[in-house]
This record gives structure tokens, C-alpha cells and sequence, in this order.
């Protein structure tokens, strides 16, 4: 009985001593490495983006460079293919004109891929009730860009981009059976005696 009091004391003190310190809930970052950040910064850089103007040096200047900013990709045109063509019913002449007439230049045609972004997640609530699981609470904060510029031979002749300017979600979880419900409900069954 006495062992059980102090460690009950223990668990308590400990838990208590987590709070005190900060959130003992985890938190997570997943930031794509890149020049920009923010979204209003990436997309400053692809408005200055020309067609039929803008070279691959100036794609450099302007953060679109593969071979100096991180996470910038390099499609050939078979990957340019795939990503305007990815099924047979798609037909070449129902692509962009430029698109089209670049993919006919077989190894002067490119692209250049970007997904710079930055993503928060972190726990939220009790940590008593997220420890045993019984509620969990995650928020979601950030914002994410995806980017494709066609080039033909070293000049860019098609842009598209989409993403998200700002991220802000919440999900929750309730276990009301906590540690029982997490381990598929057979021990919640047991115990049920179902």
C-alpha cells in the first residue's frame, strides 16, 4: 500500500515537473530547405518568372536553381510527359501549345520542381489524457508552395504553381476507453467480458 502511495507521489511530481518545464507533448517540424520563408516570398519570385523571357540563369537569381537551392527537382521530359500526360487519354495536342512543342524537343525540354514549405504540428491539451490516450489534440500551422516551370532549351515557356498560403487545422482523437481502445478493443473486450 505504501509502495503504491509513493510511487503514485512519484508519477504525480513527475508529471507536475514536465508541465512546469514547458509542454512535455511532442512537436514537429517538417521544413523543406529552400531560400524563401514564406509563402508571399516564393510567390514574389514566381510572378518575376517571364515566359519566353526568363533564362536559367535568371531562374538561379530568382530561387529556382537546382544546382543551388535544396529540394528544387529536375524532370526531364519524360518526367514532363508524366506529369501532362499521365493517363492515354490525354492527347498531345491537348496540352499547352508551349508544353506540347517543348515535349517535341526530346532532351532540351525540362522542368524544374519546387515544394518549399514549412509545417508545425504540435500536441495540445492534458497530458494526462494524451498520454494514456484517451484525448489527443494536434494543431497544424504553416503554409506550402508547389511549383513547376517548363523549360525549353534553357528558357521558360510554361508556369503553373498551387498551394496553401496558410495552414490552420485542428484534429482531435477520443478514446474514451484510452490505453483499451488503442490496442484494436481486444482488451476492452476482455475486460467487457464480450
Amino acid at each position: 500500500m505504501k509502495q503504491s502511495l509513493l510511487l503514485g507521489c512519484l508519477v504525480f511530481l513527475y508529471v507536475v515537473l514536465l508541465t512546469a518545464c514547458g509542454s512535455p507533448l511532442p512537436r514537429t517540424e517538417d521544413v523543406t530547405k529552400s531560400p524563401w520563408t514564406s509563402f508571399e516570398q516564393v510567390m514574389a519570385s514566381y510572378k518575376k518568372v517571364t515566359l519566353n523571357k526568363t533564362t536559367d540563369k535568371e531562374l538561379q537569381q530568382l530561387g529556382f536553381d537546382p544546382y543551388s537551392t535544396p529540394n528544387v527537382k529536375i524532370l526531364s521530359y519524360l518526367d514532363v510527359i508524366q506529369r501532362f500526360m499521365p493517363t492515354n487519354s490525354v492527347k498531345l495536342d491537348q496540352l499547352p501549345p508551349s508544353v506540347s512543342s517543348c515535349i517535341a524537343k526530346l532532351d532540351k525540354c525540362i522542368a524544374y520542381e519546387a515544394h518549399p514549405g514549412i509545417i508545425k504540428r504540435k500536441r495540445v491539451g492534458s497530458v494526462f489524457k494524451d498520454l494514456l490516450g484517451f484525448k489527443r489534440k494536434t494543431i497544424e500551422t504553416g503554409w506550402r508552395f508547389d511549383a513547376l516551370i517548363v523549360l525549353n532549351n534553357g528558357v521558360a515557356v510554361y508556369k503553373i504553381w498551387s498551394g496553401t498560403p496558410i495552414m490552420d487545422s485542428e484534429k482531435s482523437r477520443n478514446n474514451p476507453l484510452g490505453p483499451l481502445q488503442g490496442s484494436g478493443g481486444s482488451l476492452a473486450r476482455d475486460a467487457l467480458g464480450v
